[in-house]
């Protein structure tokens, strides 16, 4: 059941909602209120597996697969292209609604089925240090403001993945594998461990049709696929096309001539994933661990530094801040900064507060183009839970 169950709670979780837009809109976020139904198709397509997996879908009478809304980023973001079709108009937007998620553990007063959130999101800032430290900063200051001390962090840096992926040397599509895997943890450790181990392993496919296929030839491909499949009698009904089984097949076949990743490349990796330490030590950690394997993380890691010196400039104290390499896989539309805000009178399975970089979400919902965007919100009911009796 939601927190607010009786007139009171109702009536402080309502007071505690207008504290936090006050903070957003005097700070320059202009006020929307998002459609509570969107388009399932879209959602699916770009929140994730874990969240994908706890949206509430259905199906109007017109035959529109539609969803409650999971979070509030996602249709913030239709909002502002139907307003700026470019999507690359800088604006600033703060809203307070309903979400909707399954809870698989049980819905309970920290994790209810229906909750609030009260969040900012910034599209088209240039200086995305700059960007990530205010958003930050504002979501703290609206914490402390509503009567909450003894904030503590985790942060995380989903860009830094990326650019020890890129400066790694492997074929392109081991990299897209291993960036879209991320965010499932088993499925990324087996994709790692098949690189590793001989990526020519054909998982059942057949051999004798992997042993004919060029991967230079991608229209030949498609002729011996069709030609295979009428041979052992497989039909395509409800299945992929034979263009798109040509295209799997092909890779498998590349993979089959390919050198296995090394396994220091992919002990790097694992040790990279693995990282947990104090914000402030990690840079020099990081630049310890990949200078030996020759990789040059600077640019990435001048920014993750730059970016804690601004937010330590807006008055946050990181100093007990845990980084972690991993943290971030429950979103797939995080590309950069990522953090969660604990009260410790809730622990850390129950953030009140959380956001992150999504450079890539707008292109997704349509723009013509990536777009610097960054967000957070406050989970309303949390943070009432978590505040002492007297407040707000």
């Amino acid at each position: 059941m939601p927190l607010a169950t009786t007139p009171a709670d109702i009536e402080a979780l309502d007071a505690l909602a207008q504290r936090l837009m006050g903070i957003f809109t005097r700070a320059g976020y202009e006020r929307i209120a998002p459609a509570v139904i969107q388009p399932a198709g879209l959602f699916l397509d770009v929140v994730g597996e874990e969240l994908r997996a706890r949206t509430y879908v259905f199906t109007d009478p017109d035959g529109a697969e539609l969803c409650l809304r999971p979070d509030l980023t996602v249709p913030t973001c239709r909002l502002h292209l139907e307003r700026h079709a470019g999507g690359n108009t800088p604006a600033r937007y703060c809203y307070s609604g309903s979400a909707f998620r399954y809870q698989p553990a049980g819905a309970d007063r920290a994790h209810p089925r229906e909750f609030r959130q009260a969040g900012i999101e910034s599209f088209g800032a240039p200086d995305r240090e700059r960007d990530d430290a205010a958003v930050l900063a504002l979501i703290v200051e609206a914490l402390r403001d509503a009567g909450l001390d003894g904030l503590e962090f985790r942060i995380g840096d989903l860009g830094l993945f990326t650019a020890l992926v890129n400066a790694l040397p492997m074929p392109e599509r081991w990299r897209w594998r291993l960036k879209h895997q991320f965010w499932r943890p088993e499925a990324f450790r087996s994709e790692l461990a098949r690189l590793t181990s001989g990526a020519g392993q054909t998982m059942g496919l057949p051999r004798e049709l992997l042993d004919r296929l060029d991967p230079a030839d991608p229209g030949g491909a498609e002729a011996l696929v069709i030609e295979y499949l009428d041979k052992s009698g497989h039909e395509l009904i409800g299945a992929r096309t034979a263009s798109e089984i040509a295209q799997r097949l092909l890779a498998e076949a590349a993979d089959m001539r390919e050198t296995p990743l090394p396994a220091e490349t992919a002990a790097l990796i694992e040790g990279y994933v693995g990282v947990k330490a104090p914000a402030r030590e990690t840079v020099d950690g990081l630049a310890r661990l990949t200078r030996g394997h020759g990789v040059d993380l600077s640019a990435g890691l001048d920014a993750y530094q730059r970016r804690l010196d601004l937010i330590g400039k807006a008055g946050v104290s990181l100093s007990g801040a845990e980084f972690s390499a991993e943290f971030g896989r429950n979103l797939e539309y995080y590309t950069g900064f990522v953090f969660e805000v604990m009260a410790p009178a809730l622990g850390h399975k129950s953030p009140v507060a959380g956001g992150g970089r999504y450079d890539s979400l707008l292109a997704e919902v349509g723009a013509r183009g990536q777009v610097p965007a960054v967000g957070a919100c406050i989970h309303t009911e949390r943070l009432l839970a978590a505040l002492p009796e007297a407040a707000p």
